[in-house]
């Protein structure tokens, strides 16, 4: 039987391969968790002129957004949604958010959303963390 590593090698492997996905997974989340401060700030550069954030606003050129974490595509009460995005049937994840906010057009063609996407996923990120404390 032939033995690709040494017993010292494989044991350094042992001990970097877990150490080595740890950080990458720490790092997915941070980067996934966002910051919300600045989401708020990038949210109202770069949103608030078209959505209402709080709750029991009225809907403006887009959708109010209180709440949406969490909600069915489609689904704000009064507001008039293209075709397409009444037959997305997404829930509004941070998964499906991510995608969206990084092209709506691509992720749901058709959209009334004229906003081309961010090309930032940290900028991303943090709207999503933002979004995620309208509730």
């Amino acid at each position: 039987m032939t033995r690709i590593f040494s017993s010292p090698v494989r044991i350094l492997l042992a001990g970097l391969v877990p150490a080595l996905f740890v950080m990458s997974t720490v790092e997915i989340h941070a980067a996934a968790a966002g910051d919300s401060k600045n989401g708020q700030t990038l949210f109202n550069e770069n949103c608030a002129v078209c959505h209402s954030f709080a709750r029991g606003e009225p809907n403006k050129i887009g959708p109010n957004l209180f709440g949406v974490v969490g909600r069915a595509s489609g689904a704000a009460a009064g507001y008039m949604y293209s075709p397409a995005m009444m037959n997305a049937k997404l829930m509004w994840d941070n998964k499906n958010l991510n995608e969206y906010l990084a092209g709506p057009q691509k992720k749901v063609p058709g959209t009334k959303m004229g906003f081309p996407g961010f090309s930032d996923p940290t900028e991303e990120a943090d709207v999503i963390a933002y979004l995620t404390t309208l509730k």
